[in-house]
């Protein structure tokens, strides 16, 4: 049978990030992909038309309705907005039979647009992130997470976040290193060894949705049954290839290419 998973997380129109890149992804990784959408996010990177929150019982019947009917092996989620939700989800997930949770800690996205209200951090670092299998914050998003005023922007201090968030209790910390200015390097702690993932940086800025990308890809290998580390790997040739094959509209940022891998290879 088929590998399922199931992201939670918000809707984006453009079609590059959120649920619909997820959606993609498992498409591309072969698993079978379910949602649970949390938003409506009506942004781009020209205009703001807003971003319109579900409410907890509109989530729960999505996270339901998959689980009842499909079943699951592996969970995702990315934007939750608020404080709220994250306690439900949270609540939901405890008792979820997937054995893998891949928790994406969206606050900002590619457009700008605030996706994690500021009150609700403190939740997700006490109720979500013990829950999970790994989380994949980057540069900034660790940052946030561990309170640090100073941007995070070297490998060893990228080394010393990873260590000081296993604290928080998730059982592996990816910090994506793709805002580094000399070389994309992400690194990956289990709480005893460190592992780096290098790809040649690609100057680009069309990499809108790679992040909802990398942590989906991540989440449909870990449901297939690989290692963390098998699935880091794996993700990030996958979005490696969808950003440096990006497609661009001509309307600012551009979407990462879910099909890149298939259609063009590593090269």
């Amino acid at each position: 049978m088929k590998a399922r998973v199931l992201s939670i997380a918000g809707s984006a129109a453009q079609g590059s990030a959120g649920i619909q890149a997820d959606l993609k992804t498992f498409q591309e990784r072969d698993v079978y992909g379910m949602a649970a959408i949390t938003a409506i996010v009506a942004n781009n990177s020209k205009t703001n038309k807003g971003i319109f929150i579900h409410d907890k019982q509109m989530v729960k019947a999505q996270y339901d309705a998959a689980l009842e009917h499909v079943g699951v092996d592996a969970v995702k989620t990315g934007m939750l907005f608020s404080a709220e939700l994250i306690k439900e989800i949270a609540s939901w997930l405890k008792d979820c039979p997937a054995h893998a949770i891949v928790v994406d800690p969206v606050m900002i996205g590619k457009m700008g647009s605030q996706l994690l209200a500021d009150n609700a951090i403190e939740m997700l670092k006490e109720k979500l992130i013990p829950l999970a299998t790994i989380i994949t914050p980057n540069l900034h998003e660790a940052a946030r997470l561990l309170n640090k005023e100073d941007a995070i922007s070297s490998i060893e201090a990228m080394e010393q976040a990873a260590k000081e968030l296993h604290e928080m209790g998730a059982d592996y910390i990816l910090i994506k290193g793709g805002a580094l200015k000399d070389q994309a390097v992400d690194v990956l702690y289990d709480g005893n060894s460190l592992t780096y993932f290098r790809k040649p940086r690609i100057d680009t800025i069309h990499t809108s949705g790679a992040g909802c990308t990398y942590s989906s890809a991540i989440a449909a290998e870990l449901a297939k049954g690989k290692s963390v580390e098998e699935a880091v790997g794996i993700a990030k040739d996958f979005v490696h290839a969808a950003i440096k094959h990006a497609l661009s509209y001509g309307r600012g940022i551009g979407s990462t290419d879910h099909a890149a891998l298939r259609n063009y290879g590593l090269d």
